[in-house]
Formats: structure tokens, C-alpha cells, sequence
């Protein structure tokens, strides 16, 4: 089994937005707060939501990607 890539220790597949075993990834979070912003739920400063529910479901991503992350949110609930 040579083909087969290593995934141990990988928190989600980047080209999936479903759960993992139950798990929360980090796509399914930020579509998450996406929606939250839409209905007006969320109105603290973005990266620092997504950071504390990261936190919350064990994904650790670094605080650049966090930020990017947030950025993008922001422009596509404006938009």
C-alpha cells in the first residue's frame, strides 16, 4: 500500500467540509460563524471568534491563517 497517503494526526481533508468522526473542521467552523454574522449573532471581532471556537474543537491553526481566514468571512457576508 504505497498509493495510500499519510493522514495520522491530520485534523480534516482540505477538500472536505463534512465532520470527521464527529469532529468539528475547520471549514464547517467558519461556515458556522458565516452564518451566525448573517442573522447578527456574532458581532465580536472575527478572528477572535473563530480563534475560541478552534480552540474549542482542538484545531490549531496559526493566528496568519486565522486572520486570512476572518478577513475572507468578512468579505463574503458584505458582499
Amino acid at each position: 500500500m504505497t498509493d495510500s497517503a499519510d493522514t495520522a494526526g491530520a485534523p480534516f481533508d482540505d477538500e472536505s467540509m463534512e465532520e470527521v468522526d464527529g469532529v468539528e473542521t475547520a471549514e464547517s467552523i467558519a461556515e458556522d460563524v458565516k452564518d451566525e454574522i448573517r442573522l447578527g449573532h456574532v458581532q465580536d471581532d472575527v478572528s477572535h471568534v473563530l480563534e475560541e471556537r478552534f480552540e474549542d474543537a482542538g484545531i490549531d491553526l496559526r493566528p496568519e491563517a486565522v486572520d486570512e481566514l476572518a478577513e475572507e468571512i468578512e468579505r463574503d457576508v458584505s458582499s
